[in-house]
């Protein structure tokens, strides 16, 4: 179903000559082309999954806000503002991001449904999470509140 929306929106961008959201769309493709092929050797034939595509769409957001920083830094401020147009239409992909009181309580739902005890049971937690919850949440932030919750 993903696949198919970043296929419709690069027609529909193609067709009302959008340079910002054709460029940035094949860039995503790009990407979830190389993630195909390197599934191959694990036995994934038909290409990766809606939850490995989510989270390769957050992990490009996370680039461009850190190429952010790095150009406002340098004082390049119209590469700045091209990194987070595409962020922009990168969102468009991606369902609703939980707010903190949201994210606050599915850790808690989690850390309570396996029984997590203490720091050392963090990374079964994260793991759960990102299981139920891939591109609807920043698991950077997200990790935070686990380690809060779990002290």
């Amino acid at each position: 179903m993903l696949r198919q929306r970043l296929n419709d929106a690069l027609k529909s961008a193609m067709l009302s000559k959008d340079t910002r959201s054709i460029s940035t769309i094949r860039l995503i493709l790009a990407a979830l082309k190389d993630r195909d092929i390197a599934a191959r050797p694990r036995g994934v034939t038909d290409g990766i999954p809606e939850d490995e595509i989510l989270s390769m769409l957050q992990q490009m957001m996370k680039q461009r806000r850190e190429s952010i920083a790095l150009y406002e830094q340098g004082g390049r401020l119209e590469l700045a503002q091209q990194e987070a147009e595409e962020i922009a239409i990168i969102e468009t992909f991606l369902p609703a991001q939980f707010s903190e009181a949201e994210v606050a309580e599915a850790v808690r739902a989690v850390i309570a449904e396996i029984g997590a005890q203490g720091l050392k049971d963090m990374g079964r937690t994260m793991a759960a999470l990102k299981e139920r919850y891939a591109g609807q949440m920043d698991f950077t932030k997200a990790s935070a509140t686990v380690k809060a919750q779990l002290v």
